[in-house]
């Protein structure tokens, strides 16, 4: 019974994977713009001019497919320890297509609060080298080597946001121009309030070195707020990890060491139960990921 159930999972997961390549084959045959379709690291739209958008995210094929197939087998194992029923464990495999979408949630944060702190790093550089003495567009010209330092990966996002205002600089925009248009692909409210406040300063002539060294304060104190909230948390989410395999590891103890006990559990009233217990079990881990969702 075990084996038929490994192979139907098998089954389920090739033939996600082959709808994945047909679905993404008939996006293309229909004229799908091309920054539309993610890459292989499952990146977000891009604007006409090739420029990311940060506030969307899709997953790549391979990201979708192990995202599915990955919640799909754990969805399928639960099932069958909660039902001792084949057809049950294949239907809850199933349920691993809603495990994707979690997933590019967690990713499009991740992504955009490393943007937030690369953004913060920034200001710091940008506020010394104006105290320094350097001009306006210097600074952002120096910045890009000192994020260098920090981050060595040549594709991290901000620096290669500020080549980007670089680029358009050496064309003869005007910084502020570039630092919105940031701000608007981007959609982090602290990007936005800088480039909003550097736009005015600019247009009136205010001053730089002290709006930029308060804004960079100010984020940096919003991200260490971020950072002990997350210190804080850190533990309880462990513990509620914990709490929601216990369940699982105690039946499938059960299950080995005492079949004859738990018979009565798959059948008859016990089915319906075990449907009570799962639902309530999905129901705690959605209540205890919203309650540890603390945002700043």
């Amino acid at each position: 019974m075990n084996i038929l159930v490994l192979a139907l999972i098998a089954a389920a997961a090739t033939g996600a994977f082959f709808v994945v390549q047909e679905r993404v084959r008939q996006r293309r045959s229909k004229g799908v713009a091309d920054d539309e379709i993610t890459s292989s690291t499952g990146i977000g739209r891009q604007t006409p001019d090739g420029l990311p958008i940060y506030t969307e995210y899709k997953l790549s094929q391979m990201q979708w497919l192990i995202a599915f197939a990955g919640a799909g087998l754990v969805f399928s194992i639960v099932g069958y320890l909660f039902y001792h029923n084949v057809i049950a464990a294949v239907l809850c495999f199933a349920a691993g297509a809603l495990y994707p979408k979690f997933r590019r949630e967690v990713l499009l944060l991740r992504r955009r609060t490393e943007l937030s702190l690369q953004f913060k790093q920034a200001l710091y550089s940008i506020s010394s080298s104006l105290a320094a003495g350097r001009s306006v567009e210097n600074s952002f010209h120096e910045v890009i080597q000192d994020l260098q330092l920090l981050y060595p990966d040549a594709n991290t996002d901000l620096i290669r946001e500020f080549r980007i205002i670089r680029s358009r600089l050496e064309n003869g925009e005007p910084i502020e121009q570039a630092l919105l248009d940031l701000s608007q692909r981007a959609g982090i409210e602290d990007i936005t309030n800088f480039a909003e406040v550097f736009a005015a300063c600019k247009r009136t002539g205010g001053d730089l070195v002290e709006v930029v060294r308060r804004t960079s304060n100010l984020i940096g104190e919003k991200m260490d707020v971020k950072q002990e909230i997350a210190v804080m948390v850190a533990q309880k989410k462990f513990e509620s990890k914990i709490i929601m395999i216990a369940p699982v590891g105690f039946l499938a103890f059960l299950n080995m060491s005492s079949p004859d006990y738990m018979q009565p559990m798959y059948q008859g009233i016990g089915l319906v139960v075990s449907t009570i217990v799962l639902a309530g079990l999905a129901a705690c881990s959605a209540w205890i990921m919203k309650i540890m969702d603390i945002r700043v």
